[in-house]
């Protein structure tokens, strides 16, 4: 039973971070004009909408309830990000690839490190790579 407080604590923190990405992607979508870059954001935004709602299935498939926002922190977080946003679409674009890079990629590997069963593992491990996916196309916008 404890074991899966602990599985079911990971994953909420991970959705968490899900619910923080689609809000940054909000705010990054209202500044760009770019059609062709907004159009391949909010597409990034919607897998990870996507990548919440499994996570949340998950969770209620495990017997958890699923949180339905980022949390008070992340909210403040995300207030003080969307103060930061750069006005330049290369700016808007590396700001995103350092987001998905470093929160969406390195802090949910840390947080997931040895806290899910396999199930759960492998749905993390697929968001992830999915996640790697978007910082590559990202990059491409920068060269």
């Amino acid at each position: 039973m404890e074991n899966s407080k602990v599985v079911l604590n990971t994953l909420n923190k991970f959705l968490k971070g899900q619910y923080m990405g689609i809000h940054a992607y909000e705010h990054y979508i209202e500044k760009l004009e770019d059609l062709s870059i907004k159009n391949q954001f909010q597409e990034i935004q919607q897998d990870h909408k996507q990548h919440a709602l499994l996570v949340a299935e998950r969770i209620q498939n495990l017997g958890g309830t699923p949180v339905d926002s980022e949390g008070l922190i992340g909210s403040v977080q995300g207030y003080i990000s969307q103060m930061m946003i750069p006005d330049s679409v290369q700016g808007i674009i590396d700001n995103a690839r350092k987001g998905e890079s470093y929160y969406g990629i390195d802090l949910s590997e840390e947080l997931v490190r040895g806290d899910l069963d396999a199930e759960s593992r492998k749905l993390i491990e697929n968001i992830l790579d999915k996640d790697r996916q978007h910082v590559k196309l990202l990059e491409s916008f920068l060269q």
